[in-house]
């Protein structure tokens, strides 16, 4: 073995006896009461368990098939023992740490695409509007072969890397097309890119339609303007609305508690527990409703995870919204992104969250108020490409825009105002 690797596993182990040391000498403090036998296993065991890491380190850097750099030993023992601990924790290197800053932020240096892997392939499902890909001629459905003359195969998160970079900068994407006998190049300028969360849509006069695709930092603002831009579209008001949530896998924790405050005039969003002074929260509604009490239904599904689950979870508890689709994914944790010296970060879980009845649904997800059947993912997407209306190829669109219908209906007889279909002429 080098003199520079054995060198590394002093450290190591040195620095690992340090922090045991330290870490022993507080619990024996706070158990003094405890017989000196027990006390002595206590300290001898946080010992032991970092001579045993040494012991593994230096067996694999002398025994192994082929030699392994201490870097890379080193990183992949760090992400062991972090995703070891549950599956949403992760040590990121400097790259990783930056796509997700980059994710959560609405908006990123690139050429303004959306991709997807379908089967072997990175497939475009569609360029952002205005973006650099849609002005260089880029369609839905192309399939990126090679990125500045590199293959990608069906790696997304290389795809996604390779695109991104500096603005102002070039990238070329060699792409194959339906119904193109040659692979065609596009050579594509980077920028900015502005990326929105939020789709709106009115499904009658009257009723309006809110997708939200991810929570990052934008999701609020753009779901206020999206509500603003439907109530232009509906002489000012709205009579309901079906809030799309299916397939949201979650993002920023604050940004999903602001939309389910959109909807809210006052009570408990979400509590959370942990270990830690900031991992105990709550987080509570402030006055004002943007579509001021008009009937809401959510459309989940088990997709529908985390930040995505405390809005409705939250929404549904207060009886604010009638949940329509499928069992929700059950995330009921909070992880927070922890930056190291080194340039990565560390992101671990630090809290379990609640809905305002105290439910916990780690593993369990929600039930929907009104359970509908998976559609067809084939027949929704062949819709889509057909070019068929929300409400002509969603069917969870359209029981949500009847149930909106029928909770009108009923909240009008509360009050006693005859509905249409019972005036007299």
């Amino acid at each position: 073995m080098s003199s520079h690797s054995r060198t590394l596993i002093a450290v190591i182990a040195g620095t690992l006896f340090g922090f045991c040391g330290a870490l022993t000498s507080g619990v024996l403090a706070e158990r003094s009461s405890e017989p000196a036998h027990h006390a002595a296993d206590r300290a001898i065991l946080p010992w032991e368990e970092a001579s045993l890491f040494a012991e593994v380190y230096e067996r694999i850097k002398r025994d192994y098939v082929e030699d392994v750099d201490d870097h890379v030993l080193m990183e992949r023992a760090l992400r062991g023992m972090v995703t070891a601990l549950d599956s949403h924790s992760a040590y990121l290197d400097s790259e990783e740490f930056e796509e997700i800053r980059l994710s959560t932020m609405g908006s990123y240096p690139g050429v303004g695409i959306e991709v997807v892997p379908d089967e072997g392939t990175v497939k475009v499902l569609r360029p952002i509007d205005g973006s650099p890909a849609q002005r260089a001629g880029l369609k839905p459905g192309d399939q990126i072969v090679r990125i500045d003359g590199v293959d990608v195969g069906s790696d997304l998160a290389a795809a996604t890397a390779r695109m991104r970079g500096a603005s102002g900068s070039t990238v070329k994407l060699t792409v194959r097309r339906k119904g193109e006998a040659q692979l065609l190049d596009f050579t594509v300028r980077r920028e900015q890119v502005e990326v929105t969360s939020v789709a709106q849509e009115t499904l009658e006069p009257g009723y309006g339609y809110v997708r939200i695709s991810t929570f990052t930092e934008t999701t609020a603002d753009d779901v206020s303007h999206a509500i603003l831009q439907l109530k232009r579209n509906n002489k000012g008001s709205l009579k309901g609305l079906v809030l799309d949530l299916r397939d949201n896998p979650g993002g920023v924790l604050e940004a999903g508690v602001a939309v389910a405050d959109d909807f809210l005039e006052s009570g408990v969003i979400v509590t959370a527990d942990g270990r830690s002074p900031e991992a105990r929260f709550r987080m509570d509604a402030t006055p004002g409703d943007l579509i001021n009490g008009a009937p809401l239904v959510v459309l989940v599904n088990a997709g529908t995870a985390s930040a995505s689950e405390i809005v409705a979870g939250s929404l549904k508890d207060h009886g604010r919204a009638l949940l329509l689709g499928r069992r929700t994914y059950g995330k009921g944790s909070v992880q927070t992104v922890m930056p190291l010296a080194h340039g990565g970060a560390l992101k671990i879980t630090t809290s379990r969250y609640f809905t305002p009845s105290g439910a916990s649904i780690q593993g369990k997800g929600i039930v929907p108020d009104v359970l509908e059947a998976e559609p067809a993912r084939t027949t929704v997407a062949q819709a889509a490409r057909n070019g068929l209306p929300l409400l002509k190829r969603d069917s969870d669109v359209r029981a949500g825009l009847e149930t909106l219908k029928e909770r009108g209906v009923l909240a009008q007889r509360d009050a006693g105002i005859p509905s249409a279909r019972n005036l007299v002429p």
